[in-house]
């Protein structure tokens, strides 16, 4: 069985690097969780073009239009969203890439472009249907915790439409987390719903979670300990750099190398410092998965204008659940935004709409 699960796993791999668009989306996140059972998360948005992004807030009672199998949107399953929402709105539509609702749930979508199949439904399950990028609309809007949106997924299709403007099926797979700290990763493959408990608060890309997990334990060698001195025939042999522990961890931006180092960190942060506040520690980490320009490159040839595509860290985002507060800090600038949920009326008539920012403030030493 583990021959023909190496195997496997090598056909997985390969797929990815036959058939995944030359823009590869190296998305990451992780939770903080801290002493009192509060937690933040932390993520970043990676693509290879500019992607259309704004703040927006959904207020209470939004309408919203899901779209059905035929890709027209308010053919699927139409709701009236209950709780009011912020996040990342995506692409110039009511898509929800991120965000945090007002219950203090978060949840984000990651790309998943080789391993994600939807739904088919036909008939009646049409009109219940919504399409994949509209996952995070329906949970956010609908669902006060962990529980609840894995109970209320299993009452919905999710559907394989196409989206124009991405040019085919958005294919994602979603991180939840709830004010308790509880997370869930949800995946469609095979057009089947697999709901897993995420212990370590983390995702990133392909493989599917599953396979993510079996992965650590690859690993269980590595700490954040520095490692003694050891005697080798007689002789006494030392570690000459600090990081010891650690030495072994993938250094590469590919999906697997980032989740390990998501987990690693995360979990040294969370137990060796403790004292440090979450919202603060989490910068540190997000900055860790911030993809310098030129290092991810999304082909050996230009596009047609002469350039070439390299992948960066259009948005980081930390959301903070206990306090509502949800900020965004953007590649071109780096002035962190601040949304607080409570300071905003989330009862309004219309979703309101804020520019992500480009500005750097630098102040002067005199």
């Amino acid at each position: 069985m583990k021959i023909k699960f190496i195997s496997f796993v090598s056909v997985v791999l390969a797929s990815i690097m036959v058939f995944t668009p030359v823009i590869s989306h190296a998305c990451s996140s992780f939770v903080l969780r801290s002493q009192d059972g509060n937690y933040v998360y932390g993520r970043t948005i990676e693509f290879g073009v500019a992607l259309p992004t704004k703040l927006a807030l959904y207020p209470r009672n939004h309408q919203y239009k899901g779209a059905g199998p035929d890709g027209v949107i308010g053919s699927g399953l139409n709701w009236t969203g209950k709780n009011a929402v912020v996040g990342i709105q995506a692409m110039g539509m009511e898509i929800i890439a991120d965000g945090l609702n007002e219950k203090g749930l978060t949840g984000g979508m990651l790309y998943l472009p080789v391993s994600s199949l939807y739904q088919s439904p036909t008939g009646a399950d049409a009109k219940n249907s919504i399409a994949s990028y509209q996952v995070l609309n329906w949970v956010l809007s609908n669902f006060d915790n962990v529980a609840d949106v894995k109970a209320g997924l299993q009452k919905i299709f999710v559907n394989n439409s196409n989206l124009a403007q991405w040019k085919g099926v958005v294919k994602m797979h979603y991180t939840f987390h709830d004010k308790t700290g509880k997370s869930i990763v949800v995946e469609y493959v095979d057009a089947k719903l697999n709901i897993y408990d995420n212990p370590i608060g983390a995702l990133t890309n392909e493989p599917p979670f599953n396979w993510q997990l079996m992965n650590i334990e690859n690993y269980l060698n590595l700490s954040p300990i520095e490692v003694g001195s050891k005697k080798i025939a007689g002789a006494t042999f030392a570690p000459r750099s600090a990081g010891s522990g650690l030495h072994g961890l993938p250094g590469d931006f590919m999906s697997q190398s980032r989740l390990l180092r998501a987990v690693q960190f995360s979990q040294g942060a969370d137990k060796y410092a403790a004292d440090m506040p979450k919202v603060d520690l989490a910068w540190h980490l997000a900055n860790l998965f911030d993809l310098p320009p030129g290092s991810v490159i999304g082909g050996d040839k230009p596009n047609a204008k002469g350039k070439y595509d390299w992948d960066y860290s259009q948005v980081t985002i930390v959301s903070d659940s206990k306090n509502l507060a949800y900020y965004t800090r953007p590649f071109r600038g780096k002035d962190i935004n601040q949304f607080n949920l409570k300071d905003h009326d989330l009862n309004g008539k219309e979703v309101k709409q804020w520019e992500i920012g480009a500005t750097t403030t630098y102040k002067a030493v005199k």
